[in-house]
């Protein structure tokens, strides 16, 4: 996966929430297709699958540069609420908690930049707004203002699990990463909405540089990964949790 430039192609994984299964496969096709570098953009360990077993699989990859998320910076609070939170929360040993800790918030590499949510909140969605009829992507212009500040040509985040990819009146490459191991989930906050990628595959990006004859523009590759994800279904509804279990089975919620 080397280009011209000299730059290595970088696998992007993204939303993980303790998808151990998922995340198993991702890592297996990363290595098959050669590439030796990967960014993590963070929500890793929160959820009912395999947090600890997720975990270990992250700490012990030599290619990871991992992400805050928000749900990350959520589980590393000392109070929460919620049934996830109230799972996931005991189990975390001090070492992970100071692995956790460490993870920045946006990482460069040139003139790309990796983050989240935004690059200035991970809890906020790049692509997307929600409304009171819910989620829908934002016009083109709105995105380009949003990021004039953002000395990137390619922004790349995760965050809706929805993978997406949107060039900017300016020039800019906009991508989200899509979710390795929650296709679907719903929220309410700003206001209740959904978020449904459509599929049980675990989803991740591979980006590399462009070519002069594609004008320069980074290349994108999307990645459908088949796994067991009756597994993770299964996993999931040991711990009481329907909800998981139909969106790792369907890609809906």
């Amino acid at each position: 996966m080397a280009n011209l430039q000299g730059r290595e192609a970088i696998a992007v994984i993204s939303d993980i929430h303790s998808n151990r299964p998922a995340l198993e496969a991702v890592l297996r096709d990363i290595g098959e297709r050669g590439v030796r570098r990967i960014v993590c953009l963070g929500d890793s360990l929160f959820g009912p699958i395999d947090p600890l077993g997720t975990a270990r699989l992250l700490m012990d990859e030599p290619r990871l540069v991992h992400l805050m998320g928000n749900c990350d910076e959520v589980l590393i609070r000392p109070e929460g609420a919620g049934p996830t939170y109230n799972y996931v929360k005991p189990l975390l040993t001090g070492e992970i908690a100071r692995w956790m800790s460490d993870f920045p918030a946006v990482w460069t590499d040139g003139d790309w930049l990796f983050c989240h949510g935004t690059p200035d909140a991970n809890y906020v969605y790049l692509l997307e707004e929600v409304g009171p009829n819910g989620a829908s992507y934002k016009p083109l212009e709105r995105l380009r203002r949003e990021l004039a500040h953002v000395h990137a040509r390619l922004v790349i985040c995760g965050h809706s699990h929805v993978f997406a990819a949107r060039k900017l009146p300016d020039g800019k490459l906009v991508l989200n990463a899509g979710s390795v191991g929650l296709p679907a989930y719903e929220d309410d906050e700003p206001l209740p909405h959904r978020m449904a990628s459509g599929t049980p595959y675990a989803e991740y990006a591979i980006v590399s540089e462009g070519s002069a004859e594609g004008g320069g523009d980074p290349q994108i590759e999307h990645r459908l990964v088949p796994y067991d994800w009756e597994e993770a279904a299964e996993l999931a509804l040991r711990r009481g949790r329907t909800d998981y279990a139909t969106a790792v089975r369907t890609g809906f919620i």
